[in-house]
């Protein structure tokens, strides 16, 4: 690739970061729970509704962001809630220099619901970014690869968090973590563009090479009737219901694997900590290998199906191997099973994203924030269930429960028409 066709790289680079930057704030605090707890007098059901706190705000704000970031533009939208993430990731530290008992928890609580609002728009905002930047017959694949961010993100914070507890506690470790935020922030407010024609170091080979999409103009305002013809819309509603179910495994896998590796399996700390980075370093694969396998589907069988190949294999073969993991007798090998469901989930990120992208055309990050609404309504009914289950040392009834939710979600792509319409433009045939 020449320098002159590097620059959508490059600011795919940037959303790779906030993407792996969003999620070591989003799991510090899972794993700063088990030293939270006695210092601070917090039960496990309220570290719970903290996580809870945190994705209730992210869910709320999700469609409401990409219509935020559709109207002000990627550029400005990143600035302005990369440091709002970022004063409420080092809040929650210095909390407790100011509050104590109840007080202390319900400004935790707060704090959590002002980084989930803030990290809302995130991802509803990149797929819009990825619309101009990128053709089409690459959007599942770049979902993809960011999502790989995510799941890296995921696989470091474990064993980073655990290290620096061990060395400064657990309140220096989430304060050191937080101050590469802004260095990406700053780097993206010099650097990045809403489109590829607003940016100068694109050639006019490089917009060619992206298509139409280039000419994308940005930012648009939504409409109050195009934002009812959204939520009305069959296809988007699937979507959304599809991926909530989804979340609800993904959410039990990225929340709770390490406890209960603690809990159940009896791992040490510091040992969970580096055994928990397995099971997200295998989504993180998963996602970048689920996103090309999607694109390749879709160019051999067009869009329909090759958007519904992934999840409708995937999915049940992930409920399969939770039911194995929290069923084998040895806890390597139910380290091993959670790792493969774990990137067996992750595989279909690719689809419901670029999905969502086909589906919203001109309208990505709206339809993409309303997709993610239902992503994370899975997270809310996931969160309390698993949390209740798991302090009574049920674990088996919350897992046997993620993998009915998994099956669900591969059902519903049945009834998902991607390709044969599109929200902005009616009904067509499959590209």
């Amino acid at each position: 690739m020449s320098a002159a066709l590097r620059v959508r790289w490059r600011i795919f680079s940037f959303l790779f970061g906030f993407g792996f930057i969003a999620y070591v704030q989003q799991k510090s605090i899972t794993v700063a729970a088990a030293s939270m707890m006695p210092e601070l007098g917090l039960t496990q059901e309220q570290i719970g509704w903290l996580e809870q706190a945190f994705v209730l705000g992210y869910a709320i704000f999700q469609m409401p962001g990409g219509i935020f970031g559709q109207r002000l533009g990627a550029r400005r939208t990143f600035v302005i809630i990369g440091l709002t993430a970022f004063f409420a990731t080092v809040a929650t530290p210095l909390a407790p220099d100011f509050f104590t008992g109840s007080s202390l928890f319900i400004a935790l609580l707060a704090v959590q619901v002002l980084l989930g609002c803030s990290q809302g728009a995130i991802f509803p905002v990149s797929a819009g970014v990825f619309e101009a930047w990128f053709p089409p017959n690459r959007w599942s694949f770049v979902q993809g690869l960011q999502t790989m961010g995510l799941g890296l993100g995921a696989a470091l914070t474990p064993p980073l968090i655990a290290s620096l507890m061990a060395s400064l506690g657990w309140r220096p470790a989430l304060i050191w973590t937080s101050l590469p935020a802004l260095v990406l922030i700053g780097l993206w407010g010099w650097y990045g563009r809403n489109t590829p024609r607003e940016h100068r170091s694109v050639s006019a080979k490089e917009l060619a090479e992206i298509g139409d999409h280039a000419a994308v103009d940005a930012p648009t305002a939504l409409t109050l009737k195009q934002l009812l013809r959204l939520l009305r819309d069959r296809d988007v509603l699937l979507l959304a219901i599809s991926y909530m179910c989804m979340n609800y495994t993904f959410y039990l896998l990225s929340n709770w694997v390490f406890l209960y590796l603690v809990q159940e399996r009896r791992f040490s700390l510091l040992e969970s900590g580096w055994l928990a980075t397995a099971p997200p370093l295998a989504a993180a694969l998963g996602a970048g290998v689920g996103g090309l396998l999607t694109g390749v589907l879709c160019q051999r069988l067009g869009d329909r199906w090759g958007y519904r190949m992934v999840p409708m294999a995937a999915l049940p073969a992930a409920a399969v191997l939770l039911l194995f993991a929290v069923n084998a007798a040895s806890p390597y090998v139910a380290v091993a099973a959670l790792a493969a469901c774990f990137g067996c989930v992750e595989l279909t990120e690719g689809a419901f994203w670029g999905g969502g992208m086909t589906v919203g055309r001109g309208d990505t990050m709206a339809v993409c924030g309303l997709m993610n609404t239902g992503g994370n309504l899975g997270g809310i009914i996931s969160i309390p269930i698993v949390a209740h289950f798991s302090g009574q040392h049920l674990w088996h009834t919350a897992f046997v429960i993620g993998a009915a939710f998994a099956i669900g979600s591969a059902l519903l792509w049945s009834g998902i028409r991607v390709g044969e319409r599109h929200c902005g433009g009616g009904y067509g045939a499959a590209e």
